[in-house]
């Protein structure tokens, strides 16, 4: 057993996770596991847990595994932590009651989290307000469009006073060792990763998606460069001609670079990032198809239905009117 420090003589601490409808289960897994493992390797009951939601009978999970839950939207206890797990169509899933008890249970002190898409709860719940807080990747862009008094980062968590957040996906991981450590040392969060062959814990400081490198398949200096600039400038694009400037190429170089790796023009990935970021914005925010445009680069609504067409086959009108509000993880 791992010799743990005085700390552990406080009472067990119990994380109440409030499971939404649809929330994602790998996020949820992420951050109970590491708790059971805790107590098993202290030889104690450090941690205790409780699943919660509205109606207090079932929450059902994104892969349609059901959950018995324990509580319903009911007071909690003074040292608690809520941990709110969020996943597919969040905001459909974020009820008034869902708000009303998390800004209740908020004022009484508790330290409140999301996991994967549950910052968007938060947010709603208004209980991130000029924090810092993060998001899983694909639902950064809606959620700054929306909420723009957060501080939104693209680190895999962040922990913000007694406001906590999480990218998703295993990151949760990392945040419970975070919290394992901090409450009773790292000797005894090291043998929890252990355990769990997790052999590279990461920290508030890394991001959550991988390299351009890695993420385009190619290792090519500026091309990376490139398109980091493209990804970083899509409300207001830059012209091929400026972006080879700024690596010190011709725009005939930087043509046959992207022809050679990419198998297309800049001008041509340029405009697949920026409907790509127009698509999330339309499934996943309430923004008008002209706000979606501007926010993508488009100065015209036509322009922007025309192009949206010919790369996904339906206008962005109907697209949305199709596929419903909700967000993707």
């Amino acid at each position: 057993m791992t010799e743990l420090s005085p700390r552990t003589a406080l009472a067990p601490k119990r994380f109440v996770f409030l499971l939404l409808e649809r929330f994602t289960m790998l996020a949820f897994a992420g951050a109970l596991e590491p708790l059971r493992i805790a107590n098993r390797v202290a030889g104690r009951t450090l941690y205790r847990w409780c699943l919660a939601g509205e109606g207090g009978a079932v929450a059902v999970a994104s892969n349609g595994v059901g959950f018995r839950l324990d509580m319903g939207l009911d007071e909690t206890d003074r040292d608690d932590v809520i941990l709110v797990c969020g996943g597919i169509d969040v905001q459909g899933a974020t009820t008034r009651g869902v708000l009303n008890w998390l800004r209740r249970e908020a004022r009484r002190g508790r330290t409140v989290g999301g996991l994967c898409t549950g910052a968007h709860a938060l947010a709603r719940a208004g209980l991130l307000g000029g924090r810092r807080a993060t998001i899983h990747w694909e639902n950064h862009d809606s959620f700054a469009e929306e909420f723009e008094d957060v501080r939104l980062t693209k680190s895999i968590f962040v922990i913000d006073g007694n406001r906590i957040t999480t990218a998703g996906g295993i990151a949760s991981i990392d945040l419970m060792l975070k919290l394992i450590a901090r409450d009773h040392g790292e000797e005894l969060a090291s043998t929890v990763a252990d355990q769990l062959i997790y052999s590279s814990i990461r920290t508030d400081q890394d991001s959550q998606r991988l390299s351009i490198p890695t993420r385009i398949g190619v290792r090519h200096l500026k091309l990376a460069q490139v398109v980091q600039r493209m990804e970083h400038t899509i409300e207001e694009p830059v012209s091929p001609a400026v972006l080879a400037e700024d690596v010190g190429m011709s725009t005939r170089q930087l043509e046959r670079l992207f022809r050679r790796y990419l198998n297309r023009s800049p001008k041509r990935y340029y405009m697949e990032l920026r409907l790509q970021k127009a698509r999330n914005l339309l499934m996943q925010t309430e923004l008008s198809v002209i706000n979606v445009a501007l926010a993508c680069g488009f100065t015209s609504p036509s322009h922007f239905s025309k192009c949206y067409r010919a790369h996904y086959g339906a206008t962005p009108y109907r697209e949305r009117g199709a596929e419903g509000m909700r967000l993707s993880v």
